[in-house]
């Protein structure tokens, strides 16, 4: 199936949004995922199915920020 993630055209083997998450290497991360525009709650992502041409939009978190590296 194609679908666009990020901006880029994707060929991709998943069904579901958690599929999808998976199969992106994101299975186990704190994502945030917007599907045509519309954000799927978390809880949803099992059972939020992927159809042709569908826009996806994940941001995932990235730890880190001020006070890495030790006390200052």
């Amino acid at each position: 199936m194609n679908v666009v993630v990020n901006g880029e055209a994707r060929e991709v083997s998943a069904r579901t949004v958690r599929e999808l998450l998976e199969e992106l290497g994101l299975g186990d991360r704190l994502v945030a995922v917007e599907r045509n525009q519309e954000i799927v709650p978390r809880a949803a992502h099992g059972e939020t199915a992927l159809t042709e041409g569908d826009a996806l939009e994940v941001v995932h978190f990235v730890g880190g920020g001020r006070g890495q590296g030790g006390s200052r």
